[in-house]
């Protein structure tokens, strides 16, 4: 097994769960304790490969900054073009892994070198339950709730650390679970954000629970339960954190794309979102859906974990050209800085 796949094994197993970016975001934990040390001890070598892969490629930073809860410090990785242009010379992207219990594989890095080699400037927050950062912040999941928080405060450190960045050219981008996450933030946010792109995300509590199993699915996204309770008991809550019920509140470009092979996301549940998306809200929303893409779930991030190369599949190749044209057309990240009025 190669060393970096090994370690995506090792961290499952520390998180007892099945193989993480392999399966979806929502596996339920065994009776088994997580192994912290352990977990801590695989992020920095995870950490490490990150900086080796953007050696000669792209500036790294890895900071910590305050959620807009208030209650904890989120860990972050920064990247930026080997060269700045100067202030509010580049665009920048939020980057929101997926799986609740995951952090930002290495299955990015030849997305997030795209990213800055076409001038985007990249912030991808370490979320509350996110793994590899010590038992508290492990314990702090909030589902749909706080982690929000954590993620939209990153484009407060964008606009107060980063000068290069344009504020005005801010999008986020998020996988599953980091997919609902990233369109809770923009329709609580409407005008935070520029554009947005959600790949396979979650999108309706009621359906994902009723699909899976509402007692399994209940303890793996709120074990602590935050939420007090399950559907039939806090109706107005799940709604809240269920993206599909806030479509009207869009306000930005936003694309998503599903895949019909989906065993995580299924089909049944994504297809509400695009439904209502080209229903209420066409002249913002762009939707594709993929009959059958190898990986289903996983199709636009399946890398060779011995080069961190693309598999590149057709449906691979299509799904990231239209995410880069959508993204480049309203974020504008080659010359913009010299044309406010293309902006």
């Amino acid at each position: 097994m190669p060393a970096s796949a090994a370690r995506i094994a090792a961290l499952a197993a520390a998180v007892s769960l099945a193989p993480i970016g392999l399966r979806g975001q929502e596996s339920s934990s065994s009776a088994r304790p997580p192994d912290f040390d352990r977990m801590i001890q695989q992020q920095a070598e995870t950490d490490q490969t990150w900086r080796a892969a953007s050696a000669g490629v792209m500036q790294i930073e890895k900071i910590s900054y305050r959620s807009r809860a208030g209650d904890l410090d989120v860990p972050a990785f920064v990247f930026q073009p080997l060269k700045l242009r100067g202030a509010k010379g580049h665009p920048a992207l939020v980057w929101v892994h997926e799986n609740i219990r995951g952090h930002l594989y290495e299955h990015y890095i030849p997305y997030i070198r795209e990213a800055t080699a076409k001038g985007y400037v990249v912030i991808a927050p370490e979320y509350r339950g996110s793994v590899g950062y010590g038992k508290a912040f492990y314990d702090a999941l909030d589902y749909g709730g706080a982690e929000v928080d954590d993620v939209v405060a990153a484009v407060d450190v964008l606009k107060s650390r980063y000068g290069a960045v344009d504020p005005s050219r801010v999008g986020i981008i998020g996988w599953s679970h980091g997919g609902m996450i990233t369109l809770l933030s923009i329709f609580r946010n409407p005008a935070l954000f520029k554009s947005a792109v959600a790949i396979v995300p979650v999108t309706n509590l009621f359906q994902r629970l009723a699909w899976k199993g509402v007692d399994r699915q209940h303890q793996a996204i709120d074990p602590a339960n935050r939420l007090g309770g399950v559907p039939s008991e806090r109706h107005d809550l799940y709604k809240d954190r269920s993206p599909l019920y806030s479509v009207d509140r869009l306000q930005i470009p936003l694309y998503v794309a599903v895949a019909r092979n989906d065993e995580d996301v299924n089909i049944e549940e994504d297809m509400q979102l695009v439904d209502a998306l080209r229903a209420r809200k066409p002249g913002l929303a762009e939707t594709t859906i993929y009959d059958n893409p190898p990986g289903g779930h996983t199709f636009d991030r399946r890398v060779d974990p011995k080069t961190w190369q693309p598999e590149n599949t057709r449906e691979q190749r299509d799904s990231w050209n239209r995410v880069w044209t959508f993204l480049d057309w309203n974020l504008d990240p080659f010359h913009a800085d010299m044309h406010p009025s293309t902006r």
